[in-house]
């Protein structure tokens, strides 16, 4: 038995119910990875069931995973306002995670992001899974590099496919862009502003997306 069996003895099992909230609920019994032993909690997608769109990011950070929230931290700040500039209200659409725990590594008294790994991304797929089954989205948007994979496999890259409309056997409207917190990364204000135009354009081509379908 490999030493690391206990961390992944319980398999991803979201309950057969067409009832979100106990999804939810299960979600926060998951131990399918070993994430769940050193995050605060399982941070579940937010939104009306029947959202035309869904956002999907990578993972908790650090707010979120003490909020028990999607993205309320800075850089759900930034996508916030982006997502009012392109005409979406965000209280319309469904916002969550490709993985469900806080993945972190530790800098001073900080807890820094670390990128998870695609068993850690593999274990949490039938959340995902579940989650767009039950919300039915109109169109998905795709938040950074980590969601596009999940969507389209390992050798998608968002430099090439991102403000394209895309498809895939988890949903026939794919938008793909940047995570909001690359903006937060950019190396100083003007790359900030250029960055979060094209940030706000994406967002944009997947209104009309949603519009037309």
């Amino acid at each position: 038995m490999p030493a690391n069996s206990e961390e992944y003895a319980r398999p991803a099992t979201p309950p057969d119910t067409s009832n979100l909230s106990e999804v939810r609920g299960a979600s926060r019994e998951c131990t399918a990875c070993h994430l769940y032993k050193r995050a605060t909690q399982t941070v579940f997608g937010e939104g009306p069931k029947n959202a035309p769109i869904m956002l999907v990011g990578e993972q908790p950070g650090d707010y979120e995973d003490v909020a028990g929230k999607p993205f309320v931290g800075p850089a759900g700040k930034i996508m916030d306002r982006a997502l009012e500039e392109a005409g979406i209200d965000r209280s319309h659409v469904y916002v969550t995670n490709a993985v469900k725990h806080f993945k972190w590594e530790p800098r001073g008294k900080r807890r820094i992001h670390k990128k998870p790994n695609s068993r850690e991304i593999a274990a949490c797929r039938p959340w995902l899974e579940a989650e767009i089954r039950l919300v039915k989205p109109q169109l998905v948007v795709c938040l950074g590099s980590t969601a596009g994979q999940v969507f389209f496999g390992p050798s998608f890259r968002v430099t090439r496919e991102r403000g394209k409309l895309l498809s895939s056997k988890l949903a026939s409207k794919v938008v793909a862009t940047v995570h909001p917190s690359s903006l937060l990364r950019q190396p100083d204000e003007e790359s900030r502003k250029r960055e979060y135009k094209r940030f706000v354009v994406d967002l944009r081509t997947a209104v009309k997306a949603s519009s037309e379908i």
